[in-house]
């Protein structure tokens, strides 16, 4: 097993996932908040971890498949948590979901023809866009009722935001498979 310091991080973001779930759905005082605490954190070391890996070069195979499953694992917990929240409407988290097992289909059938699709900046807008509008939406409530009506707005067009790059990133990761595939 290749586990090194990016790597045991990534594992840390995969094990913050039950930690981020408990906290949201479990009353405890001030739980969205801690929750929201936790999966900032998870999300941000999502980016410690990729820096690190390609400064020591220690960008491994087991990076490679990690790091991503650790993504989608954080923000549909996240999402999902947010529908039994009524936070989220539904068809919202299965779009964004069904885009998310759509690409990784897409890459793994690339992949297997030896072929690499990596993320691009759309796709890393997407992700960013995602992690924005589900920290705002977790902590809405925690604002006190003169500021909870902006966050619940603010929230809501981040969302909007998120949605419209999830589906322009999966056409464009779709566009480029489709043109891997004919070369």
């Amino acid at each position: 097993m290749e586990m090194n310091l990016p790597n045991s991080i990534t594992v840390v973001r995969i094990f913050l996932v039950p930690v981020f779930l408990i906290l949201l759905l479990v009353k405890f005082p001030f739980g969205a908040v801690v929750a929201a605490a936790v999966f900032t954190l998870a999300a941000l070391t999502d980016s410690l971890d990729g820096y690190l890996a390609r400064r020591n070069k220690q960008v491994t195979d087991l990076g490679k498949i990690l790091d991503p499953l650790a993504d989608k694992l954080l923000v549909s917990a996240a999402l999902i948590a947010l529908v039994e929240m009524h936070k989220l409407p539904s068809w919202i988290v299965v779009l964004i979901l069904g885009r998310e097992f759509a690409i990784t289909g897409l890459r793994a059938v690339a992949a297997s023809k030896g072929l690499i699709i990596a993320a691009s900046k759309l796709g890393k807008w997407k992700t960013l866009s995602q992690i924005v509008a589900i920290i705002i939406i977790l902590t809405e409530d925690s604002w006190g009722a003169t500021l909870a009506p902006t966050f619940l707005l603010a929230g809501r067009l981040v969302l909007v935001v998120a949605v419209v790059l999830t589906l322009w990133s999966g056409i464009d990761y779709w566009v480029k498979f489709s043109r891997t595939l004919t070369t």
